[in-house]
């Protein structure tokens, strides 16, 4: 997987592991009740357990030019919303505050249905409170809603294998 655009080239985390560092870091500041110092989570162990390409969970990195980190997304067999019984779920999708709203985001969406469709998955899922615009433009489809330590967030699915990517 090697997307580019004029300043953005995705790549798998494990062909970049020293990207984790800033990720863990990213992952504890964004979702400090499930990653900070009393939440139940481990950024650094999460993040390496995505260290693969051909099985999930697989985790896609944004990199400019030089090299620095712009966001993450992951495809991964469970996520906030899981209890509905369906999956697999795009999730972590998270870009540096400084690169928001530069089209990361959606770049990593877009990686992540690519992804999703080199894997073979017909339909990918996500529960988001933040991004429902990039969701909207890609046309995924509101499935229904869940509930995260940070409170009500809705859940999304994009049919993969009939559409493309």
């Amino acid at each position: 997987m090697n997307v580019q655009t004029q300043f953005i080239h995705i790549v798998h985390l494990v062909d970049s592991p020293e990207a984790a560092a800033t990720l863990a870091k990213w992952f504890e500041e964004e979702w400090e009740p499930w990653y900070g110092s009393n939440g139940q989570g481990n950024a650094e162990r999460d993040l390496a357990e995505c260290c693969t390409k051909n099985n999930l969970p697989v985790c896609l990195i944004a990199l400019d030019q030089a090299g620095d980190v712009l966001g993450t997304a992951a495809l991964k067999t469970d996520s906030v919303g899981s209890e509905t019984g369906v999956g697999p779920w795009l999730a972590a999708l998270i870009v540096g505050k400084e690169h928001r709203g530069k089209g990361v985001g959606s770049a990593l969406v877009a990686a992540i249905e690519g992804e999703a469709h080199r894997l073979g998955i017909e339909s990918i899922f996500t529960s988001v409170n933040t991004a429902e615009r990039i969701m909207m433009r890609r046309g995924w489809q509101i499935f229904g809603a869940a509930e995260s330590l940070r409170g009500a967030t809705t859940v999304y699915r994009k049919h993969i294998q009939d559409q493309g990517s």
